[in-house]
């Protein structure tokens, strides 16, 4: 096992700027999740600490040691691709053991990796198949074998279950889960899906146009958004975002205008009389109210223990509900909601930064 270190990490192609001083320390036996839009950098972020890339400038540490100049197969990392990758001629028993055949390990200790690994991920029964007699989550399961034979000094994990169905998803997503309990190794995982990042990480690293945005444990980037972007990408469903406008500041409470809709007071401070924000609400957050605000329904979304509820206020502004149970509610019908004053956010239009919160949650 072994921390990470990356100091200034500039990373461009041409004249493409893709990552921009990046700078993260990933602690010895952590698990971390890099997330964010497509083309945001956390891929080649990935490659170039397993070596398979190499930065314009700034320097990698594993384990303290600077490997800027050591090629991928010395930095002691393992890497599992969205693609299983697999030997098709190869049994499952050939595929684990091939690596470390390669390095002249000893045979009884290439057998001692291979039992292990093939015990931890339950495909012990399948050594004596061939990856094309596999289902796809046994394929994925060999692949992640594959590199726990190596005993990395840190796992690298490019969206590999991207190409799983949604049950297999939650499944492996599980697995994964457990198996970072039991080797207790440090893992750094990239994906798209924050589903995936919420449940699995220790923390998540958001990263935009190459940039990190925020580095934080999953609820405090649900709870504490450094940003509007941030806010607005970890959830599901979304956060929703009003434009407002302040009436009035004092103290420690601000109250905002929304157009043909209540003023509403906050516990907030940082911001000024006559400053256009973005108030920013969870659909969980959103409760009905006799006298709240009013919200005709475009669609309603039944998942059985939960229900999201869509529909637009009088003058356009999109929201989202969600409600627990199941609703009669049909497209057409007008309901009336209220935020719940203390989960409000509220941002700055202009930089999208948040105002100060300045009364204790």
């Amino acid at each position: 096992m072994a921390d990470l270190a990356l100091e200034r990490i500039f990373k461009d192609f041409g004249t493409v700027k893709v990552l921009q001083d990046v700078n993260l320390a990933v602690a010895d036996g952590e698990l971390m999740v890099f997330v964010g839009p497509s083309g945001c950098g956390k891929s080649t972020l990935l490659r170039i600490i397993a070596g398979l890339e190499t930065a314009t400038s700034g320097e990698i540490f594993v384990g303290g040691e600077l490997v800027n100049d050591l090629p991928a197969a010395d930095r002691g990392l393992a890497m599992v691709f969205q693609s299983y990758a697999l030997y098709p001629h190869m049994t499952v028993r050939q595929n684990l053991s091939f690596g470390l055949e390669n390095t002249n390990k000893p045979a009884s200790e290439i057998e001692r990796r291979v039992k292990r690994a093939a015990s931890m991920l339950q495909i012990d029964t399948l050594l004596d198949r061939k990856p094309g007699q596999l289902s796809g989550g046994q394929r994925q399961r060999v692949a992640i074998g594959r590199a726990i034979t190596r005993e990395p000094r840190i796992f690298l994990f490019d969206e590999p279950l991207s190409n799983l169905d949604a049950e297999l998803r939650v499944q492996m997503r599980l697995e994964l889960s457990k198996l970072h309990n039991d080797l207790g190794s440090t893992m750094i995982y990239v994906t798209h899906d924050q589903v995936e990042a919420m449940t699995m990480a220790n923390r998540i690293v958001v990263l935009r146009d190459g940039r990190i945005e925020q580095v934080g444990t999953p609820l405090d980037l649900y709870n504490r958004p450094a940003n509007r972007f941030v806010a607005g990408f970890i959830g599901s469903p979304r956060m929703n975002f009003l434009s407002a406008s302040v009436a009035e500041a004092r103290g420690n409470s601000i109250t905002v205008t929304l157009q043909g809709l209540p003023a509403i007071s906050a516990p907030f401070s940082g911001v000024n009389i006559g400053e256009n924000v973005t108030l920013g609400i969870r659909p969980e957050n959103l409760l009905p109210a006799e006298e709240g605000w009013p919200l005709e329904v475009d669609l309603v979304e039944q998942l059985g223990g939960i229900s999201y509820i869509h529909g637009r206020l009088p003058f356009g502004d999109r929201l989202v509900v969600s409600a627990s149970g199941q609703t009669r509610l049909r497209s057409g019908e007008t309901i009336r909601i209220s935020a719940q004053v203390e989960a409000l956010h509220v941002f700055s239009s202009a930089s999208g930064e948040p105002a100060l919160l300045r009364t204790a949650n």
